[in-house]
């Protein structure tokens, strides 16, 4: 009697595991008979078509962040797309209105370097020079910029020299040597100034010799008229006023040269009058000669994003004239 109510105790407790193990055991069952087991759920992305076209219409409504992050969406989830070329340029341009200039470079090199035949090839070459010319400095600053801008364009030119975008690089070349030719004679004023004149000679003569076709050279021929005076040197005095005189008889820096020569009693037959024409100019190497005597060592663009890039250097500005208008939009900025 003992014996049977120690086992009938020993059953009833361990009835309610038994009757666990087989509730969980029978949901286990239904569950996978049912099929109703799920896992973790994956954002559904948007097809390639589909995110091409919100990021032109996110360009056109001036949303760039939010461009570049479809166009980005697009290439990371459809590398094998035919909207890549597209996206990569788009990119670049959504990067290039927000003015994220070193992104939009990153992403037209890419472009350049994966798609070197593409026909778009052209803008994206100009588009990434426009990118460097959007950085460059004011005159007080380094011009390591301005170089790099130089030879961005120069690069568009010389591959593309028919297409449509070389007139406007050629016109920004000549504005970034006005601006390289402006840091020149800042930086000569100054050791004019502080009566290093060696140092000043040779910043206006790198001037006269390398960027005669900017507007600084009247005042660089001046300026060392000034320098050789100071320094007693009348001969070279003269030979720069004369150049001066030659090249730009109106200028009213030779106006300058020309009175201090004259309270110097150096004027002589060879000095034309300020004013009077020169039916005979200065020979070329004039210029070189004077200067080695004395140195001491937004385009394709659909209709509705049209618009093209001008820019008009500002009259007596040293500084190139700022994109007032963004870059023409590439061909690849349609829906499809």
């Amino acid at each position: 009697m003992f014996d049977i109510s120690i086992k009938t105790q020993s059953v009833r407790r361990r009835l309610p595991f038994v009757l666990s193990a087989l509730v969980l055991t029978g949901l286990t069952g239904c569950s996978l008979l049912t099929g109703s087991k799920k896992g973790p759920i994956t954002p559904k992305i948007a097809p390639p078509e589909t995110l091409y076209n919100n990021g032109i219409d996110a360009l056109r409504t001036r949303r760039y962040e939010l461009a570049a992050a479809e166009f980005e969406t697009l290439q990371q989830n459809y590398p094998y797309s035919g909207y890549i070329p597209n996206s990569q340029l788009m990119e670049g341009y959504s990067y290039y209105l927000k003015g994220k200039y070193p992104e939009a470079v990153q992403q037209l090199n890419r472009f350049i370097s994966l798609h070197p035949t593409s026909t778009d090839s052209a803008y994206a070459y100009y588009l990434r020079s426009l990118c460097f010319y959007e950085q460059i400095a004011d005159v007080q600053r380094d011009q390591q910029g301005t170089a790099e801008a130089m030879d961005a364009l120069e690069e568009v030119v010389t591959r593309f020299p028919q297409s449509k975008y070389a007139r406007d690089a050629q016109l920004k070349i000549d504005l970034c040597r006005d601006h390289l030719a402006g840091k020149e004679m800042l930086v000569g004023r100054y050791y004019q100034r502080e009566r290093n004149y060696e140092g000043a000679i040779n910043r206006y003569q790198r001037v006269v010799q390398d960027f005669q076709t900017t507007n600084h050279v009247p005042e660089a021929l001046e300026r060392m008229v000034e320098v050789y005076l100071d320094l007693g040197l009348t001969d070279q005095a003269r030979k720069s006023a004369i150049v001066l005189g030659y090249n730009y008889p109106g200028s009213q820096w030779y106006h300058y040269a020309y009175n201090k020569l004259k309270s110097y009693h150096l004027i002589d037959g060879k000095l034309p009058p300020p004013g009077k024409a020169v039916t005979t100019p200065a020979k070329p190497d004039l210029l070189k000669a004077q200067a080695s005597d004395t140195r001491d060592e937004r385009m394709a663009a659909p209709a509705a994003m049209q618009q093209p890039a001008t820019a008009t250097p500002a009259a007596g500005s040293s500084t190139p004239a700022a994109s007032t208008q963004p870059a023409p939009a590439p061909a690849a900025a349609t829906k499809k």
